[in-house]
């Protein structure tokens, strides 16, 4: 009998562990398949099976998967999104290929196109911020114009926030279209930037798999850059009112879109005409999410996943009794990390459960003015919302780490 095998495309440093312990565990063989697999860490470490390929080549593939076929049992198929692959659709076209429980290709494609995303659920009656696709700098500024200061500019192709920048005025929007437009596309595509209004109201990230809501966190954003994260509280303090508008909202967007297979995270603002959906993304949550909802509700949205895509029973019973949340460390120079002090501290704070950094020292850093600036994260979970916030704190200052600036090398 043939090994039982869990093919991975692509990686991504915090769900990649992740799902390589939930596979293991699961008794499935994880294989990953990717352009460079050496730039994943863990693959590596822990001596993981993995292949180079083009993964964004649907027929290269489908022949290392046949090949694999020879050796294995393919018990299922999924990818990992990360800041700078998205593989999602990709994934759903080779498991149709085989006959394996994936996501729909047309559902997963059409909404990482954020402008026809933004269509199709405005058409379907969802607010969403006005916003308009410009393939030139020209066309940037006087749709921004039109629109108002301030604006959100980001690539209309992807499933992330990576590269998408808040321009509060016409220097801000200059300097960074030029830099959206000056990146290389492959020849099957050319860049296109979607210039949307900016929502300034409450952030929540919910979480759903399948039709179900598992969870609602509460985001706090930096005050320095109002689309970098700071904290995710789960589960969000709402009114019932409000819960059920999220909740509402967040099932009409998957209808909207065509989703509901597997798992789907939902990024709104609430003002106070309603929730306005700034962004789904039909994957998996970025950790620290995953942790975050097991630590509050119960549910592990990993394994969940694997045993979809390979068929098995699942169970999404939800047991709420925590709060739980993470802050994120994040890089405040450019330069190079020399070092970091703390974590035998943070780790004896009760009720700290987790540090993590996402880089070593010596590691060379270049702000991005997005998500990409996070360096690392505490969790802490607590019975109670300001317990949980108090024992952040604490662990927050219990760190300190030390960066050379990039003035320093002459540059």
């Amino acid at each position: 009998m043939l090994r039982k095998a869990l093919i991975l495309v692509e990686g991504d440093r915090g769900n990649g562990p992740l799902c390589i312990q939930a596979a293991e565990r699961l008794g499935l063989h994880p294989i990953t398949l990717a352009v460079d697999p050496a730039r994943y860490g863990y693959v590596a470490a822990r001596s993981i099976e993995a292949i180079g390929v083009d993964t964004a080549n649907i027929d290269a593939l489908i022949r290392e998967c046949y090949g694999l076929r020879r050796r294995y049992d393919i018990a299922g198929i999924t990818g990992l999104a990360n800041d700078e692959v998205l593989v999602s659709a990709t994934v759903g076209k080779l498991c149709r290929h085989f006959g394996l429980p994936g996501p729909s290709p047309v559902s997963i494609e059409q909404c990482t196109d954020k402008f026809t995303q933004r269509q199709l659920l405005s058409e379907a009656g969802v607010s969403v911020p006005a916003y308009q696709m410009a393939v030139n700098r020209m066309e940037a500024e006087s749709f921004a114009s039109e629109i108002g200061m301030p604006v959100v500019v980001k690539p209309a192709l992807g499933g992330g926030s990576a590269r998408a920048k808040l321009c509060r005025n016409l220097e801000d929007l200059t300097a960074h279209t030029a830099n959206l437009f000056g990146v290389k596309q492959t020849a099957r595509t050319s860049q296109r930037v979607l210039v949307e209004d900016f929502i300034q109201a409450p952030q929540y990230n919910v979480n759903v798999f399948g039709n179900e809501i598992i969870g609602i966190a509460m985001v706090e954003l930096c005050q320095s850059s109002s689309l970098i994260c700071r904290e995710w509280t789960y589960p969000a303090v709402l009114t019932d009112e409000e819960h059920e508008e999220i909740s509402d909202v967040s099932l009409h967007c998957l209808h909207a879109l065509g989703l509901g297979w597997g798992p789907t995270n939902i990024e709104l603002r609430l003002t106070k005409h309603g929730p306005v959906v700034i962004g789904v993304r039909p994957h998996l949550p970025a950790s620290p999410a995953p942790e975050l909802v097991q630590l509050a509700y119960g549910v592990d949205l990993i394994t969940e996943h694997i045993k979809l895509v390979t068929g098995a029973q699942r169970s999404l019973r939800r047991s709420p009794t925590e709060t739980a949340a993470a802050r994120f460390l994040i890089s405040d120079r450019d330069g190079t990390f020399d070092w970091m002090d703390g974590d035998t501290r943070v780790s004896a704070v009760p009720g700290v459960s987790e540090i993590k950094w996402y880089i070593e020292p010596k590691t060379r850093i270049a702000r991005k003015g997005d998500c990409r600036d996070c360096i690392g994260h505490v969790i802490a979970v607590s019975p109670s919302h300001a317990q949980t916030r108090i024992i952040l704190q604490r662990a927050a200052d219990s760190i300190d780490w030390s960066i050379t600036p990039s003035h320093n090398f002459g540059e």
